[in-house]
């Protein structure tokens, strides 16, 4: 479970807020929104392919595409 811990001298607000972002970076919101109400099979494919599609930004992001490595892949000019 993700603490915040309240510094001397700042609101409440502002330590809401951060616990807030903690909480949305961990999918903890997203989760509860999830377990709380009955989800159909269309919106829970439609869930997992959001999910896989981001993933896959995030991997493609981090690794480069094989056409960029090397270079071009057609034959040198003779």
């Amino acid at each position: 479970m993700p603490e915040v811990q309240v510094r001397k001298g700042e609101p409440i607000d502002r330590a809401l807020k951060r616990l807030k972002t903690k909480l949305e970076m961990e999918g903890i919101f997203e989760e509860v929104r999830r377990l709380r109400s009955h989800e159909t099979p269309k919106e829970r494919t439609k869930r997992k392919a959001k999910a896989a599609a981001k993933r896959g930004k995030i991997r493609f992001r981090f690794t480069l595409p094989k056409a960029a490595e090397g270079g071009s892949d057609a034959a040198p000019a003779a």
